[in-house]
């Protein structure tokens, strides 16, 4: 006889991989344990506490607040800025240094402040642990906290307990738990001390409860098995502590852009120090100025500010349409996915059980409404169905409503819920939609429901001389006791037991979950009831079909993301038959075809290369587990797929944060899954995941509009002091006034593009692959054109003034005013990047853009105008003359800048 060796020896405490009590004898685990049904003394208990150590959740170590902050200069553009910084430091130009220093800084004091930690997640989960516990010690019963648990203690839970650790049962009666948190299951599991396979996964362990889940109903006992990390809520923490967080596409692409033009920079500079020396003979202190205003210039520094607020407004956006956004990136990722990965319960259905059909011996009705609220009504062939005119309904109504301990309540919200069973809780829900009555009922007895009977049964008075058992549950157990069923009329007629195997069989394959109700009249005298009393001579009534509806917006929102080539996979905990049922109703999978679901177990005995030719061809996958879920959402990454999970329980958790995108719903979803999440969904609705998406997919094009604008203004400065280094001239901008248009003039319209409304057909067209550049071919013709536009302006404009006798202040400002005024002229051509700006429609549908020109001219004038600015950036006053110069100049940069486009649409991208 095989033994097993106790594991409350080695820290961590007992597990359930390890010692599978749930596959043995209740007495083997506790003799494995060193327990017995009397439970532990107080002085065993304190000696294993001091092993196994507290029933908690490990905390993990964080970065200390300043390591998270300087993370945010870890960017290699950061990097340039800083050198620049320094070295005019070490030249003394303290004016130069501090601002090149601030800008730096408030970059990486936005990222840190924006951004949240992932890693909360784990605090999400411990919150989930149960704060007290009933175990027995010392032979008697008492409260502990549940901290101090020890695997061997025996402790015993009732309904509406949270369980306190994993316990393998040793006693259990009507024993139901609510395990949706952990397994997806939207009815709660029926539980029993017999032993179950060694293969079952988490939703199919009857003879375990597990840490944090809910007792729904009866009363148990158990022997703790496993506590802390070594519980399976402990186990999918360390599974979101394994999980790397991945960078999403469009921070891949600016790393890669970021890099490139550091080399670039860093070359240039080289050459332009060898050939200011060499060449021209300038002196070293004016070689390093010029070099340190050419990295200035080249830097484009209001890039990771511009992305990070355009981001920003994004959320505020998201916000407003429900999607609250925990990580800024994560906005920009969604417009980017191929693939989502959702639960079923609760995300795709409503996670409140509804009665939907209701069938009888005469008749087939329809039942309105979704959930637990009671609005709509009964139909039969779609007209209203009144109990009144039909007996035969009024019959199965009236014993779902009296075998019934369940009620439905409006909480302050107005949100309805249930309070007991929520299949009993739908059945309430169809007894008030139907207007029955059932004041005049007097419950006398009860046989509550078991797992091993699968039936409940009351005895109800109804009037003086009308006593009738009641019993409801699964179909096959009451077919078994039926001997008649009710003919039309109301009378009896023989059981015609394989027609409602048919009907059972019809609406187990629409999903249904479905439930049977019989009755049989008794003496008026009886008032006691056994189970014995329903083992034969029931009259059969009919059947219920239930199921947990799917959202009617998401079946809306599944077409939609079908139409923008988004893939769409439902991950699931529930069986397969009813998984794929869901599916086919929320359009997953077309209507008529054959589908096949791949279960928890094939995926277990598939390696990850079978998986990975497999992932993308199935749907449907049922009775998965969480190491199942990141195994899916793995190989989907492996075909290069941009994979949001959504998801709203505990077991989600994992696989949200190994997903490019994790979705959480807000109302229903545990405080885990909320932390582990980039976006949480306030409003539960699978619908926001689709505007999110469009919402994305905007952002993403202001993003690269702005970007597209942005660059020039860096190209423009960089040529201008290239071309002054390589003809010996004079430098037309000093690093501060570099700095200066960078600033104010670039980030200030580029956050105008922000606002721009999304394109029409932004829906249409499919999902941006990730490989895609930021800057694709046609948008780097642009850059590189307007480039060569504004910065030929502005040197042209500096040349001018000095040919016109102006000093260098008067010359150097209006060189930063053509800047200023080039790039607004571009910011209009850059609207519409694949269409013409030669249009009235540029000037309409985004006011921010004409606050962000006249933002930048009151700005201008002070630059221009304000003594205290001449002191800081030797600017000086100009006149007339040189407005209506840059001006004319800059009209010509806005229609050879549209040339540019036609030029570059020719392009292949």
């Amino acid at each position: 006889m095989s033994t097993i060796t106790p594991d409350h020896e080695r820290p961590g405490a007992a597990r359930q991989d390890a010692l599978l009590p749930y596959a043995r004898p209740a007495d083997d685990v506790l003799e494995a344990l060193g327990s017995a049904r009397a439970g532990l003394t107080s002085d065993d208990a304190r000696a294993r506490l001091a092993t196994t150590g507290p029933n908690r959740l490990p905390t993990p170590q964080r970065p200390h607040a300043v390591v998270r902050f300087a993370s945010h200069f870890d960017d290699v553009l950061i990097y340039i800025l800083l050198a620049a910084a320094v070295l005019k430091a070490f030249l003394g130009d303290w004016v130069d240094f501090a601002v090149i220093l601030v800008v730096a800084v408030v970059n990486a004091l936005v990222g840190f402040l924006q951004e949240g930690q992932a890693e909360r997640a784990l605090d999400g989960i411990r919150t989930m642990l149960s704060l007290d516990a009933t175990v027995r010690r010392d032979g008697a019963w008492t409260d502990v906290d549940a901290e101090t648990l020890v695997p061997g203690d025996v402790v015993r839970v009732r309904s509406g307990d949270k369980v306190p650790a994993d316990v393998r049962l040793l006693a259990a009666t009507h024993l139901q738990v609510d395990e949706s948190a952990l397994t997806g299951e939207s009815v709660p599991a029926a539980k029993d001390v017999a032993p179950v396979g060694a293969d079952a996964g988490v939703g199919d362990r009857a003879s375990m409860l597990f840490s944090g889940t809910i007792v729904a109903t009866g009363t148990g006992r158990g022997v703790v098995t496993a506590t802390g990390a070594g519980t399976e809520i402990g186990r999918i923490q360390s599974l979101i502590a394994d999980v790397d967080p991945l960078e999403t596409p469009l921070k891949r692409q600016l790393g890669r852009l970021g890099t490139l033009l550091s080399r670039g920079i860093l070359v240039m500079a080289f050459a332009m120090l060898v050939i200011g020396r060499v060449v021209h003979d300038f002196a070293l202190p004016e070689l390093v100025s010029a070099a340190i205003g050419f990295a200035v210039a080249a830097v484009p520094e209001g890039l990771p500010a511009l992305v990070t607020i355009t981001l920003a407004l994004g959320v505020q956006q998201m916000a407003r349409r429900h999607a609250i956004t925990r990580k800024l990136p994560a906005v920009e990722a969604l417009g980017s996915v191929t693939t989502i990965c959702s639960d079923k319960t609760g995300t795709l259905t409503r996670n409140e059980m509804t009665a939907r059909t209701v069938v009888t011996a005469e008749r087939t009705y329809d039942v309105e409404g979704l959930g637990y609220e009671p609005t709509g009504g009964v139909t039969l062939d779609g007209a209203p169905a009144p109990l009144a005119d039909h007996p035969d309904l009024h019959a199965l109504v009236r014993a779902a409503a009296l075998c019934n301990d369940a009620r439905v309540t409006a909480d302050e919200s107005g949100r309805w819920r249930v309070v007991g069973q929520p299949t009993e809780g739908a059945l309430t829900t169809l007894a008030l939609k139907s207007g029955l009555g059932t004041a005049g009922a007097r419950r006398l007895a009860a046989v509550p429901f078991e797992s091993a009977t699968k039936l409940a049964a009351t005895l109800d008075r109804l009037a003086e001389d009308d006593v009738r058992i009641h019993v409801l549950g699964a179909p096959d157990r009451l077919l078994d006791r039926a001997a008649t069923q009710r003919a039309p009329g109301g009378g009896t007629a023989p059981l015609d037991a394989a027609a409602w195997e048919r009907t059972v069989d019809a609406l187990g394959a629409q999903g249904l979950r479905v439930l049977a109700a019989a009755e049989r009249r008794v003496d008026p005298a009886t008032s006691a009831l056994t189970l014995a009393d329903v083992d034969e001579g029931l009259t059969f009534l009919g059947v219920v079909g239930i199921v947990d509806p799917p959202r009617p917006e998401a079946v809306t929102a599944i077409a939609d993301c079908h139409r923008a080539g988004i893939a769409v996979k439902m991950i699931t905990g529930d069986h397969a038959g009813t998984a794929v049922a869901i599916a086919r109703e929320l359009g997953i999978v077309p209507a008529g075809e054959q589908v096949e679901a791949l279960t928890g177990a094939e995926l277990e005995a598939m390696s990850a290369e079978e998986l990975r030719t497999r992932v993308r061809d199935v749907d449907v996958y049922a009775r998965t587990s969480p190491e199942h879920k990141i195994r899916i959402v793995r190989a989907l990454q492996s075909h290069h797929e941009v994979v949001a999970m959504t998801g709203d329980g505990v077991n989600d958790a994992p696989a949200l944060t190994r997903a490019d995108v994790g979705i959480a719903m807000g109302v229903k979803g545990t405080e885990a899954t909320k932390e582990a999440a980039e976006i949480v969904l306030a409003d539960d609705n699978f619908a926001t995941i689709e505007r999110a998406v469009e919402e994305g997919r905007r952002i993403y094009d202001n993003i690269r509009k702005s970007v597209v604008f942005l660059l020039p203004t860096n190209g423009a400065q960089s040529l201008v002091i290239l071309v002054a280094v390589l003809f010996g001239l004079a430098l037309p901008l000093t690093p501060v006034q570099i700095l200066w248009v960078n600033l104010v003039t670039a980030v200030t319209l580029s956050l105008a593009l922000a606002y721009d409304p999304a394109e029409a057909g932004i829906m249409d067209r499919p999902p941006r692959s990730p490989k895609e550049a930021v800057l694709s071919r046609p948008a780097l013709v642009l850059v590189v054109w307007a480039s060569l536009l504004i910065g030929g302006a502005t040197l042209a404009t500096y040349l001018v003034e000095k040919q016109l006798g102006a000093g260098d202040g008067v010359a150097q400002t209006a060189a930063v005013t053509m800047l200023a005024l080039g790039q607004t002229a571009f910011l209009f051509s850059c609207r519409f990047l694949t269409g013409s700006s030669l249009t009235w429609r540029v000037l309409t549908g985004n006011r921010v853009v004409w606050m962000a020109v006249g933002a930048l001219l009151v700005l201008q004038l002070v630059f221009t105008y304000a003594p205290f600015m001449h002191d800081w950036f030797d600017s000086a006053p100009i006149g007339a003359r040189d407005w209506g110069l840059t001006a004319a100049f800059a009209v010509a940069v806005f229609l050879l800048a549209e040339l540019g486009k036609v030029v570059a649409r020719r392009v292949r991208a």
